[in-house]
């Protein structure tokens, strides 16, 4: 591996000087039987976190941040990831996935760059952020990392730098009022009608269109709050924050460890009757039983597994494709899922990291279409809407190149410029049977996560 020069970074990267050299420890601690929430330790200064049903990761502090744009952002962050990690003085003295050195990270869903005239130094084609310091768990197992710099002083890591942590309270954003975005709701139906259009006329198979909304607080917005909410009441989703997007995913693009390599895939989404997120009654059950016979979202589901079984192929020496979806049950809809599992091929020197894996993945037929680059074009000639890091892969990245990475759908991104202003995001996928007012109800309900963060 071949270090960049003091000072010197590629043509597509905006960082720290990546020749620093890190100093990393991590320890095992005790966080109380798993009675503390991870989201719980947050600090309200940019935090960081990615956890599901209590386990994960979640870190504060800015160490380094390696940002990229353009249609190289994964593999120029995956370089000056490496590049950071060969100068890397690493104790670990727990040896989990998670420990060590890790990177959180978020991608823009597009590979296009934008004009200086647009750009917003938040929100940038992509970033990768190594934490000061990292708290982890994994089942009854739980740690601390620190990370610093040679030259700099760190605090040794223990629980008595935990409690010593100044911590404000959280704090609510008051009341919240939603306006139309850069497409009124009124006028997405047509969108929406322009891409059944197209897909009937034989350009594509799918399309994928999605649709913002604005939400302005009363008080700065704290995205702990955001967190605890939607740690709580969507356990089964992977909660995520990383440079200034939040939300709470469903839809797991890739997770690599240890030579096995996992995609959650969903298409096909049904509201339910019970969105408040209540004991599922006969009416849920009726909506899920339709949801697994429909022909509309049983082909919008087909295309999203095909397309992540023929990008992850190459890498594997084995790969299991279920034949038919299970419903995954959320508070707020229901969705036709299937994990995709496969060992990787790890012949030769090296084999392929979690982030590269989901750079091969994205975009994939759930967030962009089928086939890709039509979708795209699609997308971009009629959809009105910058996504900007939406839809695109949120996750983390460890030292060995394992990690999760997950798509950053329920999502919402905070402003850099305003703290009261979030704009939140939904997308749909569009067939040639798809309703144009079914799908803006279907819009409303992927909507709803974001929403309770906010108390909305």
């Amino acid at each position: 591996m071949t270090a960049l020069p003091a000072g010197v970074s590629t043509p597509h990267l905006d960082t720290s000087p990546v020749d620093a050299t890190l100093v990393v420890r991590t320890v095992p601690i005790d966080l109380g039987d798993g009675l503390t929430a991870l989201t719980d330790l947050l600090p309200d200064t940019r935090p960081l976190a990615w956890v599901r049903r209590g386990d994960g990761l979640v870190g504060w502090g800015e160490v380094l941040r390696l940002e990229t744009v353009g249609p190289g952002r994964f593999a120029d962050a995956e370089d000056a990831w490496r590049t950071v990690l060969g100068r890397a003085v690493v104790i670990d003295d727990v040896g989990l996935p998670g420990t060590g050195p890790v990177a959180f990270g978020s991608f823009a869903f597009d590979d296009t760059e934008p004009g200086d005239e647009d750009e917003d130094p938040a929100r940038p084609g992509g970033v990768l952020v190594v934490p000061e310091v990292v708290v982890g768990r994994r089942g009854a197992v739980a740690w601390l990392t620190v990370v610093s710099r040679l030259d700099d002083a760190a605090p040794a890591p223990g629980a008595a730098l935990l409690e010593a942590m100044p911590r404000t309270p959280v704090t609510s954003p008051g009341h919240v009022t939603v306006s139309d975005g850069a497409v009124a709701a009124s006028d997405w139906p047509e969108v929406v009608a322009e891409g059944v259009a197209r897909i009937r006329a034989g350009e594509l198979e799918k399309v994928v269109l999605a649709r913002d909304v604005l939400a302005r607080a009363e008080r700065p917005v704290d995205p702990r709050f955001l967190l605890g909410r939607l740690a709580t009441a969507y356990e089964a989703c992977w909660t995520f924050s990383v440079a200034g997007m939040v939300g709470a995913t469903p839809e797991l693009l890739v997770r690599s460890e240890k030579g096995l390599v996992t995609s959650r895939v969903l298409a096909g989404t049904i509201g339910r009757s019970a969105v408040d997120g209540g004991p599922e009654g006969d009416a849920d059950l009726l909506r899920a039983a339709q949801l697994a016979r429909s022909s509309k979202d049983l082909e919008e589901h087909e295309y999203a597994v095909a397309s992540v079984a023929a990008a992850l192929e190459p890498f594997c020496t084995s790969m299991n494709v279920p034949e038919a979806p299970f419903v995954l049950h959320l508070p707020n809809v229901m969705h036709l899922a299937t994990d995709v599992t496969g060992v990787l091929d790890q012949a030769g020197d090296q084999a392929p990291s979690s982030l590269s894996l989901a750079a091969a993945l994205h975009p994939s037929a759930a967030v962009c279409g089928t086939p890709t680059l039509a979708a795209r074009a699609l997308i971009r000639e009629i959809e009105g809407l910058d996504r900007a890091r939406y839809a695109g892969p949120v996750g983390w990245l460890g030292a060995d190149g394992d990690g999760e990475w997950g798509i950053a759908l329920r999502s919402a991104e905070l402003s850099a410029r305003d703290p009261r202003q979030v704009r939140l995001f939904a997308g749909c996928g569009i067939v040639a049977a798809s309703d144009p007012l079914a799908e803006l109800a279907e819009s409303e309900a992927k909507l709803e996560p974001m929403r309770h963060a906010l108390g909305a």
